[in-house]
Formats: structure tokens, sequence, C-alpha cells
């Protein structure tokens, strides 16, 4: 297959790891089937309450489109979004840890604190955003834990994953809440990738018509 375009997505840390080779070796092999690559870390709190940055490849066939292709990726709006606009009101109490589950956190978190580690659970501040939502998250919420007035806090709802990720309301879970945790973990940020594709879209229409007249030409 020979894709006209394409959209690679990643971590942020491919750009290091390996100390930059994995990324060279990526770059150099696009290079080597004759695509002109560009890419960029994008934190995904311009447009969900949540600090997720990863990287995106948009990569363009010279043999189709030449060197020219004038592609940018998107300006991103400053997002007023907070935690509170995605949380329902009413959440059963199945999702609020046991006392024996917050003990531990809290004895884990002040372990590596006294080591001088940053390792331990994180509080949402409902005010402002959360931390990356990852795969692990069906194991205990650690990472984003919903503070509750004379209560332990909670995990995230797979519905409220669902809304931390960008997904519409109209998008059906006929999964376990564990394997729900798990596919939002490793999902990406929806409105940031319609945000790429449609900057994809505008460059590749405007691409074509230059190309027609140049063929007409």
């Amino acid at each position: 297959k020979r894709p006209r375009m394409f959209l690679l997505e990643n971590v942020k840390n491919l750009l290091r790891h390996d100390k930059g080779k994995t990324f060279k070796i990526i770059s150099d092999t696009l290079a080597k089937l004759d695509y002109n690559v560009k890419y960029e870390v994008i934190d995904a709190i311009s447009y969900v309450p949540q600090h997720r940055e990863r990287i995106f490849i948009v990569g363009t066939d010279k043999k189709y489109f030449g060197n020219d292709f004038n592609f940018k990726f998107p300006k991103h709006p400053d997002s007023k979004k907070r935690m509170k606009d995605i949380l329902d009101k009413n959440v059963d109490s199945k999702y609020t840890l046991s006392n024996k589950l917050w003990s531990y956190l809290q004895k884990y978190a002040e372990k590596h604190k006294a080591r001088g580690n940053g390792f331990g659970y994180g509080l949402v501040n409902l005010n402002g955003i959360a931390r990356t939502l990852s795969a692990r998250y069906y194991k205990d919420g650690s990472e984003i834990l919903i503070p509750q007035k004379n209560n332990n806090p909670r995990r995230l709802t797979p519905v409220e994953c669902a809304r931390l990720m960008g997904f519409p309301k109209t998008f059906d879970m006929p999964v376990s809440d564990t394997q729900a945790y798990k596919q939002f973990g490793n999902t990406v940020v929806v409105p940031v990738i319609a945000a790429i594709a449609k900057s994809i879209q505008k460059s590749l229409k405007s691409s074509v018509v230059a190309i027609d007249k140049h063929r007409k030409n």
C-alpha cells in the first residue's frame, strides 16, 4: 500500500526514545520511501480538560504531490473547559474508592514522597484539568480521582472517560467497565484528530487543484 497521505500518532516520548535514534529511523525510512513529513507535539488541553501530549506525524507522497504540499497543523483554541464540565452529578457508589484502597494509595504516596519521588494519586481540582488518562486506569483510578464531600474520592465512570477523550454523547460502549477504561486510556482525543483531519482535508483540496492545473498546462 502507498497512501498519498497518512497520519501517525504516538506518545511524546517517541522523540526522545533511545536518545532520538528511534524517531530518526522512522523519519529516515519515510524519507527513503519518498514522503514529505511534518510533525508536532500537541497537548489535548486545548480541546478537553486533560493534560495529554502526543506526537502527530503527517506524511505526503512526493510522487503525487511533489515537494510543494502546503500542510500546516491547525491552530488550537484557548480551551475554557474544566473537569467539572464533564462530570455527572449522580454517580453510582461502586465508583467510590473503598477505605482499604484509599488508605493504600495515601500510604503509597507518602512513602514515595519521603523518598523524593513524585509517584502518587492525582486528586483533581474540579476547576482545573486532569492528568493523562492511561490504560491502567481500571486498576485503581489513582491518576484521576474525583474528590467527594464527606466521603472517599471516586474514579471516573466510563461515560466520563469518554467525555474526557472528547467522544460524542452518542458513542456506544457495549463492553465492561474494565474494557472501557482500557480502551479509553489507549485511544486518541477525538477533537484533536478532527482538527488535524480538517487541516489535512483543506491542504489536500488545494493541492489537488494545483496539481490538476499543472497537468492541464
